[in-house]
């Protein structure tokens, strides 16, 4: 382990299937809301899939993988993902967010969001480099990654992060697979609110991490997906929040299948997950 100051970026280069793979860290300098000492595989990173010149659509998506907060499915909820995407000529980003934990942060439930929204600034920030559009940067969340990527699109007003150069956090589009929406007991993933929130938050913890609870009429068009009989984060966390995001006008589209579980899309072929994804950002004008 070791403390971490200054962070160099470091860039990897992997040819093949048309595109180009680069892996860096999310932060130059300190990682904010950091204390003692941070493990150097617990630094925060973003992994990018990038098509060829000639497939791309100049759309992106940015990933952020399940876990209940707990771990980061990134070979099944992140890799898979990218590379299904980025054949697509859609640019994709695979995010290593920090996990909760008291003994590193000076506010564990925040430091999960602060990755996130250092995400998309630093997508966006370097579109040009990665011949995207700057208006056309969405996100994906898995499980607890779908919680994150709903905090982003509820949250995205207030930056936590540094942001001199007043970079835009609100993404273009969301998709939510299975996710994790509300913190309310009852409906909640207990596992992965006990990991973000401890085990007796405050009743405006719970609020304003409950997605369903913070939806405004400015939140992006919404693709949600879930399977009716999942034993791990009920669907009514995706029925909640398609009718909350109705009551505000949101441009949402929800589809339920009857069976198969808590990671379903892991079990189907690519087109079947995919291509109805696909569908909604060609209906949104993103692809």
């Amino acid at each position: 382990m070791r403390r971490i100051n200054t962070l160099w970026i470091i860039v990897f280069f992997f040819a093949g299937a048309g595109q180009a793979q680069q892996v860096l860290p999310l932060y130059t300098d300190s990682i904010p809301n950091s204390i003692g000492i941070v493990a150097a595989n617990e630094v925060p990173a973003i992994t990018a899939y990038l098509p060829s010149a000639a497939t791309t659509t100049g759309t992106a998506v940015i990933i952020f993988p399940g876990g209940a907060y707990t771990f980061l499915a990134t070979n099944t909820e992140g890799t898979p993902i990218a590379e299904a995407f980025v054949q697509k000529g859609i640019a994709a980003f695979v995010v290593k967010y920090r996990l909760p934990k008291d003994a590193t942060m000076r506010d564990k439930s925040l430091a999960p969001l602060m990755d996130a929204q250092q995400a998309i600034r630093l997508v966006k920030s370097k579109s040009k480099e990665w011949n995207i559009d700057s208006n056309k940067v969405g996100i994906i969340g898995y499980s607890a990654g779908g919680h994150l990527a709903a905090m982003l699109c509820t949250h995205y007003d207030t930056s936590y992060i540094p942001n001199p150069e007043h970079t835009g956090l609100r993404p273009a589009f969301m998709i939510l697979v299975y996710p994790v929406i509300s913190m309310e007991a009852g409906l909640t993933h207990r596992g992965s609110r006990v990991k973000l929130l401890g085990k007796e938050p405050t009743d405006k913890q719970v609020r304003y991490f409950s997605a369903e609870a913070n939806v405004t009429p400015q939140m992006p068009p919404t693709y949600i997906t879930h399977a009716g009989d999942d034993g791990v984060v009920t669907v009514e966390n995706s029925v909640v929040f398609y009718q909350t995001l109705r009551q505000k006008n949101v441009n949402a589209e929800l589809h339920i299948y009857p069976r198969g579980d808590h990671g379903f899309t892991q079990r189907l072929p690519v087109e079947e997950w995919l291509d109805p994804m696909l569908r909604f950002l060609k209906r949104s004008g993103w692809y």
